[in-house]
């Protein structure tokens, strides 16, 4: 145990990662009882995830789609994806802001890297976007959507999208556990994005000057993963926006773990 615990403590930063990383068995397993104990004694258990966002997206279609004056087979879909993927999102980033504090038992043990714990959080939701993705289906259906090949650019941008996620984990779960106020803040500001963001409204009815707002990284992101499930192929300068924020977060996440993260268990 000891040989275990001096090879954590010594362990380089890309070693920390890689050990993190590919230990699926540990953080899948961790992430899956987190949701089994979120509903023990529950009836449904994680089923009330998809009932819950079913409710939630069923009552805001035809709503949304009277207010602002849209055909709702045209609307229903993009609101359904837009709340599904906003969720997804927004809990990761949540998530990503105590993925160390709430796991400081093990972090202080001194055995786990702590790249683990970003994905366990990342699991987590994972499990829970696969019980929300599957209300596109019956949307999708009853909007007469047809998924052509193009809809095979959603790989590329999930991928993207979970190593944008995982990096920005690392800085927000080093950066919140050294200053807790900062998690508070960034409640803040996705509560601000969702607003600037393209999850409610349609993207053409922005008058002319306010089409900067498609280039805040979130709303490039839920195109890519958007577009090809509806059917579309998203803009070439989405690709290339969240192409220059990869760089950025890579970038920002390697500085700041290999300088900070053996820290962590001190700031725990």
């Amino acid at each position: 145990m000891t040989d275990i615990a001096h090879s954590n403590l010594h362990r380089s930063a890309w070693g920390d990662w890689w050990e993190g990383t590919r230990r699926t068995d540990i953080w899948w397993t961790l992430a899956w009882f987190d949701i089994v104990l979120r509903y023990r004694r529950s009836m449904l258990g994680p089923l009330w995830l998809t009932l819950s966002m079913g409710a939630m997206v069923g009552g805001m279609g035809p709503l949304y789609s009277a207010l602002f004056g849209t055909e709702l087979s045209k609307f229903f879909p993009h609101l359904a994806l837009g709340i599904i993927f906003w969720t997804f999102f927004n809990s990761i980033v949540m998530d990503s802001c105590n993925a160390f504090i709430n796991s400081g038992n093990y972090l202080k043990q001194g055995y786990f890297p702590i790249s683990l714990f970003v994905w366990r959080a990342m699991a987590r939701n994972m499990i829970q976007f696969a019980h929300h993705i599957v209300l596109y289906i019956p949307v999708a259906i009853w909007a007469g959507i047809s998924l052509k090949m193009h809809a095979l650019l959603f790989i590329p941008a999930f991928l993207l999208f979970i190593i944008n996620a995982h990096m920005l984990g690392l800085v927000l779960g080093l950066i919140c556990t050294r200053y807790r106020d900062v998690a508070q803040i960034v409640t803040s500001v996705m509560q601000m994005l969702m607003f600037l963001t393209p999850v409610f409204w349609l993207p053409e009815s922005l008058p002319g000057r306010g089409k900067y707002i498609l280039w805040n990284p979130l709303a490039q992101m839920l195109d890519l993963l958007r577009a090809p499930l509806m059917g579309n192929v998203s803009d070439i300068h989405n690709w290339i926006g969240i192409l220059i924020w990869t760089a950025i977060n890579l970038a920002a996440a390697s500085w700041l773990f290999s300088k900070y993260r053996r820290r962590v268990v001190y700031w725990l």
